[in-house]
């Protein structure tokens, strides 16, 4: 592929396979990312980019729809069957998207929303005041417990009983821990709301079996599509049948035109993928990893937010050694380390410049690594928080990843 694109285009040719070698000789620990297979991104980069779809299987607005009618149904089939749901809609762009399209279909602009908040581990979309969900509707927001950062269950049933919430938003973007979906299921009927349980970072996980799912007790489940599931960037929505045409409306003709057909069909790969024995085992390295990286942090001196980790990802808590988000991820970069600077519960400190750092194990795991290289993981962690201003010990570091990452070659990267 980036040969057909080196002779029409150079430059961008060049900066592809300059990102295909950063993705293979660093370790990526962005919670967010992964590495989707070789048949995943061969279907993404499909003639089906070519095949424009506005409508639903067997009831579109172009001819020509045979065989996109038969990718989109094998893809709902297939997310249906994972993850035991009574439908699916495959094609939101993304995850935001996909939340938007459940806001429009369960509540009217103005209504009261209530999620967790960006600082305690939420998603924009869960009712910040920056985003459509903070803007177009009265949006409350719960927190974590001080003393434990985990969700406080009975500040969000008193929060729901206070503001009679149209919807309740259960969902996590920076929480390593266990969310009690059947809790918030039962205070969303205790108030009469409709329940949106947002598993964009965790419906691989899930899928596997090796976190609780949602699906029994949500309204509505949403999800992007990559991350711990290994797809292509799109979104997705499972619900209960009785919501269905609601969500479908919602989606289309509401807020898209035609679905991204060459992302529905990367999409099925994934899901076909993620039933497989292996994928199960990948989820529970992915949780394993993410336990022994938190155990080899806090070996070194680092806090951890909640003490701790039960999913695929990490937040450090950096103030107890005299360094902060910003700089310790640009340190970790330049030592062949990528992460993301984040907030942490209570943060005095401002978002743009925050107290943690988000780690997460998908990307690492899928390259087959496991207990042992995240002790080096947190090692080099260690080294390069203690010299973050020392170029020279840094280039050392991003070396031994290097060497490192050579034995462990990333899937659907060619080999550099």
């Amino acid at each position: 592929m980036v040969e057909a694109i080196r002779s029409v285009d150079p430059e961008v040719a060049a900066l592809i396979e300059a990102e295909e070698r950063r993705q293979a000789n660093t370790i990526r620990l962005i919670a967010s990312e992964n590495y989707a297979s070789s048949a995943v991104l061969s279907a993404t980069g499909s003639v089906l980019t070519n095949k424009y779809s506005e409508g639903y299987t067997n009831k579109r607005y172009y001819q020509g729809q045979e065989v996109v009618d038969q990718i989109e149904r094998l893809a709902i089939d297939r997310a249906c069957d994972l993850f035991g749901a009574e439908h699916a809609n495959v094609q939101p762009y993304s995850g935001s998207p996909a939340n938007l399209a459940v806001y429009y279909a369960f509540c009217e602009p103005g209504d009261t929303v209530l999620g967790l908040g960006l600082p305690h581990g939420g998603h924009l979309t869960h009712g910040w005041k920056v985003n459509f969900s903070g803007r177009f509707y009265n949006a409350v927001q719960y927190s974590v417990r001080p003393d434990t950062e985990l969700i406080d269950y009975d500040e969000v049933r008193a929060l729901a009983l206070e503001h009679r919430p149209k919807l309740i938003v259960a969902g996590i973007t920076a929480y390593p821990r266990v969310v009690d979906f059947a809790a918030f299921a039962e205070i969303a009927r205790e108030v009469g709301a409709k329940l949106l349980c947002d598993i964009a970072h965790i419906s691989g996980l899930v899928a596997a079996g090796v976190h609780p799912s949602p699906v029994p007790h949500a309204d509505a489940v949403s999800s992007t599509t990559h991350k711990t599931l290994r797809g292509p960037r799109g979104g997705m929505i499972l619900c209960r049948k009785e919501h269905a045409k609601a969500i479908n409306r919602a989606v289309f003709p509401a807020l898209q035109g035609g679905p991204h057909n060459h992302t529905t069909a990367a999409l099925a790969v994934a899901l076909k993928e993620a039933s497989t024995e292996q994928f199960k085992q990948y989820a529970q390295q992915v949780v394993t990893n993410s336990k022994v990286l938190c155990e080899g942090l806090q070996e070194a001196g680092f806090r951890l937010v909640t003490g701790g980790s039960d999913n695929h990802m990490c937040v450090v808590d950096l103030t107890p050694r005299g360094v902060f988000g910003k700089p310790v991820a640009r340190a970790l970069e330049k030592a062949g380390i990528v992460c993301n600077y984040n907030t942490i519960p209570y943060d005095p400190r401002k978002p743009f410049d925050p107290s943690g750092i988000r780690l997460g194990t998908p990307s690492v795991t899928s390259r087959g690594m496991k207990e042992g290289e995240m002790r080096q993981i947190a090692s080099w962690i260690d080294r390069a928080a203690s010299n973050m201003d020392d170029e020279a010990a840094l280039a050392t570091i991003a070396g031994e990843v290097a060497e490192m990452c050579a034995q462990f070659p990333a899937p659907g990267l060619p080999q550099h």
